[in-house]
Formats: C-alpha cells, structure tokens, sequence
C-alpha cells in the first residue's frame, strides 16, 4: 500500500515530506497542465515558460531539502527507519522527473514545434485531460495513508493501460508513411507522456 510504513508509525517525525510531496505532485501537474496547453493549442510558449520553470525550480528545490532531511534522519536516528527514508527518496525522485519531463514539453513547443493544427488535437486535447486528472488521483492515494489495496490496484490497471495505449501510437509513428516532420514530434511527445504515467504508477504503488 501507498507508504504502508507509516502505518506502522515506524517512520516518526517523517510524516511531514509526505504532506509536502503531495504539493510537489500539484506542482508537477500546474507544469504539466501549462506545457501541454503551450504544444496543443495556439498560446504562446513564452507566456507559459517562466511559469513552468519557476514551478521546476521549485520542485528541485523541495527535493533537495526534503532529501537532506531524510539523510540528517537516518544520522540521528540510526538505520531503523531506512526502508522509509529510502521509500521516500524514491517518491520524491519520481515527482522530481514528473516536473523534467513536463519542462521536456515545453522545450517542445519553444523549438516552432506545435500541434494545435492536427488532425487528432481534440483528442490529444482529450488525453491531456486523462493524464491531467491522473494526477489528482495519485495526489489523493499518496496523501491517504489508508487507501485500499484495491484502490491502488485499480488506478495501477487503468493508469498502465492508458500508457500501453501511449506506446502503442509511438510503435504506429515508428512505421508510418508519414513525414518525419509530423510523426517525429508527436512520437516524442507521447514518449514523455507514457513516462509522466509510468512515474505516476510508481509513486501510488510506492511502499
């Protein structure tokens, strides 16, 4: 289960830097939200970039200091707590990539790249909504220390298909007939968005 650990109150006085890793999550999402907005509709990529970094600056910063404790933790208290504090470490990396890969995006649309225009925005539109919402979901198991096992299942499934569903469309791009300009970027980006997903899987099935 969703770090299980503190069930057990096996981890005292770390219960804090899950608190704050569930507002690095939001952080990651306000990142992702505006990155794709800038790729898949018509705003302008430098409306939305100093946003965007600022956000993974801060999401940087959080885990830098939310890592420093963890190590001063184990100083103090000894290696009783290191399946925790190594959990931890692990959840705030994976919230730390989340934010690199939503930068990626951006990068993305800052180099002319835009796929406002295409024939499938709406439903890249749509997508983006799916992952989006992805987000709240893991937020909501990370933040609950008592989510079910069934709960984190279920997510786990559905979450897990919906990448599949992202690596089957780069598999399509990889083989089609069409130009290299078209399917190149939107093979890239559904690589970031297949990786956005896989992190999130892995930060709710965290224990």
């Amino acid at each position: 289960m969703v770090l299980s650990f503190f069930k057990k109150d096996s981890a005292p006085g770390l219960d804090h830097v899950v608190t704050k890793s569930v507002s690095m999550l939001g952080d990651a999402r306000h990142s992702f939200d505006l990155a794709t907005l800038a790729l898949l509709t018509k705003t302008d990529p430098e409306s939305v970039a100093s946003d965007i970094r600022e956000t993974d600056d801060r999401i940087n910063r959080a885990e830098q200091d939310l890592r420093s404790e963890l190590v001063v933790h184990v100083s103090v208290h000894g290696t009783s707590d290191i399946g925790s504090v190594l959990g931890l470490t692990l959840l705030l990396k994976k919230i730390e990539r989340i934010g690199d890969q939503a930068k990626n995006i951006l990068d993305l649309s800052e180099t002319g790249i835009t796929l406002s225009e295409h024939r499938d925005a709406g439903l890249m539109a749509e997508e983006r909504q799916v992952v989006s919402a992805l987000f709240g979901e893991a937020a909501e198991l990370l933040g609950d220390l008592d989510a079910s096992v069934e709960a984190i299942e279920e997510f786990t499934e559905r979450a897990s298909a919906i990448g599949a569903g992202h690596q089957a469309k780069i598999d399509g791009f990889m083989t089609s007939d069409l130009p290299g300009r078209e399917v190149v970027p939107l093979a890239i980006y559904y690589r970031y968005l297949k990786r956005i997903v896989a992190n999130l899987v892995g930060i709710v099935r965290i224990a």
